[in-house]
């Protein structure tokens, strides 16, 4: 007997419905393979070793800070700092002191400091050559004058410049120095080239000669000791205080200087990084 009509399910049907079904059947996601790293002991090993440097470095550099130059023996007197732009960090100025430990090395140690003096003078770099005004000096200065420790400015000698525009410029940037204030400096390191020992001496004496009248005070002579021996002429080393730079030895070969440099890797509380550290024996 045949079947009922409505009980065909005619063939097209029959195939879309079975295409719309597995349409709403989701398939299932391959996983994506995991790919595996292989390394070998040396690469380990170079990976270890790079942040074992990562976190010991900055440790290693903190401790070698701690301690710097050493400070002579047998010589007495007020310790002094030079400061420029090259000296970054922010300066504490109310708290400038030199800390030497056991072995006469300055340290930033309280703990390990054996003796403790505050940096008692301050020269700030003020200008250079004819129009160069060192960028920090404006800041320097004032926060100086407003600390315990006395102020002093100098001027960088260029011999291929004008000594009296050299002179203009120290003067238009230092302005009036107050009661306190210590004198002026001139600092002679270089010679440019074909520049006489004789033009040398002559163009800062003109410099000095007029720095002294504007501000009725003899100015400091900052130079090396090859430079006062064997460079400035006598009517520069005889007829102002020196201020000797010379490192590593006991002593300054030039015998009557009023200040001598004898460092410029020495730390300074309250100073960032490595600094020139002064003994002023006779001066002011």
């Amino acid at each position: 007997m045949p079947a009922k009509k409505d009980n065909i399910r005619p063939r097209k049907q029959a195939a879309a419905t079975k295409k719309n079904t597995a349409r709403h059947k989701k398939k299932p996601r391959k996983k994506k393979p995991v790919r595996k790293i292989s390394l070998g002991w040396k690469s380990i090993a170079a990976i270890s070793a790079a942040v074992l440097a990562l976190v010991l470095i900055p440790l290693a550099h903190r401790k070698a800070g701690e301690t710097g130059a050493t400070v002579p023996e047998g010589f007495h007197g007020k310790y002094a700092i030079d400061i420029s732009h090259h000296n970054g960090g922010k300066i504490a100025w109310d708290s400038l002191f030199v800390f030497t430990d056991a072995s006469g090395r300055t340290t930033l140690s309280k703990d390990r400091a054996t003796d403790i003096h505050r940096v008692a003078f301050a020269f700030i770099k003020a200008t250079e050559g004819e129009k160069m005004v060192d960028r920090m000096f404006s800041e320097n200065w004032k926060n100086a004058g407003e600390s315990p420790v006395r102020r002093g400015a100098y001027h960088f000698f260029r011999s291929s410049k004008s000594p009296a525009a050299q002179a203009d410029n120290f003067i238009r940037t230092v302005g009036t120095l107050r009661h306190g204030d210590l004198p002026p400096v001139l600092d002679i390191e270089t010679m440019h080239k074909g520049c006489t020992k004789e033009a040398l001496s002559a163009s800062a004496l003109q410099w000095l000669r007029k720095v002294e009248g504007h501000y009725g005070r003899k100015p400091v002579v900052y130079t090396s000791d090859h430079f006062a021996k064997e460079v400035l002429s006598k009517e520069i080393t005889e007829g102002y205080p020196l201020w000797i730079a010379h490192y590593d030895t006991p002593a300054p070969l030039t015998e009557d200087w009023a200040i001598w440099q004898f460092t410029d890797r020495a730390v300074i509380v309250g100073l960032h990084g490595k600094a020139d550290l002064s003994i002023c024996r006779s001066f002011p």
